[in-house]
């Protein structure tokens, strides 16, 4: 993608993020899934360009949306992420969710039952062909394996960075202070984003962690060009929404917004 049109992504993220706030009333639900198609997703899939969705990877049944890899032979880091088609910056998110099944062949071993929500994101055009993982701020999403005590709710960073009790937070994850939800249940996620400024997760309704001033990482390389678009503003306030596909099978019940007030 050439400079000016991966410059020209990135200020269509704020934009937009501020028109489609603009666009739904404070304090009103809005459900992004019409329980019907993938209509205003996309999906990126590595190793396919945008718009690709391999293998029907992402598929609505039932009136769930269901990640599944009935047509992989194995996963071969094929990592996904659905996006949805506006940008936000200051809401509530609120996703119901399940693991199922078991999962696919040749995903990694610290995949299984693993999934999460991408927050603050880049678009799903401005990601290279064979890149992993979009630029922004992963909401985790971890089953139980009937055993062993597992968070959920948890906080990843692709490429980018938080602010924690006012320090940097450099490492990749952060557990959250969740219970451990084993078995196919259905779990509720919530993520409360402020622009550049608080995020909270929760997880059935209690608070598990929060943190502040996410932010580009500056020595990720597939941040830099995001930075370089953005004249060099390292402050992330807001950006797309995606569903991961990380080699487990997951069913998403709803997906819904709240925008509120910046």
């Amino acid at each position: 993608m050439s400079r000016w049109l991966l410059a020209a992504c990135v200020t269509l993220v704020s934009v937009t993020a501020s028109v489609a706030n603009a666009q739904q009333s404070e304090g009103e639900w809005r459900s992004l899934f019409n329980g019907k198609d993938l209509s205003g997703w996309t999906p990126k899939i590595r190793g396919h360009k945008s718009g690709e969705n391999f293998g029907n990877t992402f598929r609505v049944v039932d009136g769930l949306i269901q990640v599944r890899y009935d047509a992989y032979d194995r996963f071969e880091d094929r990592f996904g992420h659905l996006f949805f088609e506006q940008p936000f910056s200051h809401y509530k998110l609120r996703v119901v969710y399940r693991f199922v099944g078991d999962q696919c062949p040749g995903a990694p071993g610290w995949a299984i039952r693993n999934s999460g929500i991408m927050a603050h994101g880049q678009t799903p055009e401005s990601m290279a062909v064979d890149q992993e993982f979009p630029v922004s701020i992963e909401v985790q999403m971890l089953g139980g394996d009937g055993e062993h005590p597992r968070h959920t709710g948890n906080l990843c960073t692709p490429g980018t960075h938080v602010v924690m009790r006012d320090l940097l937070h450099t490492p990749h994850c952060k557990n959250s202070t969740s219970q451990t939800y084993h078995g196919d249940q259905w779990v509720t996620i919530e993520l409360e984003a402020h622009g550049n400024g608080l995020i909270r997760h929760y997880v059935n309704g209690e608070p598990v962690l929060e943190y502040e001033r996410s932010q580009y990482d500056p020595d990720d390389a597939t941040a830099k060009p995001l930075i370089q678009a953005a004249g060099g503003n390292l402050a992330l306030s807001g950006g797309t929404i995606s569903l991961q596909s990380e080699g487990h099978p997951i069913d998403f019940k709803s997906v819904e917004i709240m925008v509120l007030e910046d």
